[in-house]
């Protein structure tokens, strides 16, 4: 198993950015969703050419701004998947942490890859 964190800093608030990501509906923010169908604690993801992707959604707790999920059933065999984003203030700054734990550890760089599209393009959706 690997573990890959990925830290960024957003020059807004937490509760802005929370505002996109505590919303698991949303999927703007994820590259190459069409859309997210939500079943209970679970979402499943609908993808241009890559099938569906279907989530757990363990905790999301817009008290402490944290979302954690695992990834249930992918076209990729993966063992396991447990995902955790953590939102702390940083003043009137954001301080986004992003922690996955995956296996097989041939998956982590699509997975770090995907990471880094999606906070680049929750950047963009912040600015609008």
């Amino acid at each position: 198993m690997i573990k890959i964190e990925e830290i960024k800093e957003f020059q807004v608030s937490p509760e802005r950015v929370w505002a996109v990501i505590g919303d698991i509906s949303r999927c703007d923010w994820v590259p190459g969703v069409d859309s997210i169908e939500l079943d209970g604690n679970k979402r499943i993801f609908k993808m241009s050419g890559m099938g569906r992707l279907v989530e757990e959604v363990i905790e999301c707790n817009d008290e402490q701004m944290e979302l954690s999920y695992s990834a249930v059933e992918t076209m990729a065999p993966i063992n396991h998947h447990l995902a955790k984003i953590k939102l702390t203030s940083q003043g009137n700054h954001t301080l986004f942490t992003w922690i996955t734990e995956i296996d097989p550890p041939e998956f982590a760089d699509a997975i770090k890859q995907g990471m880094l599209a999606s906070l680049d393009e929750l950047d963009k959706v912040l600015k609008k």
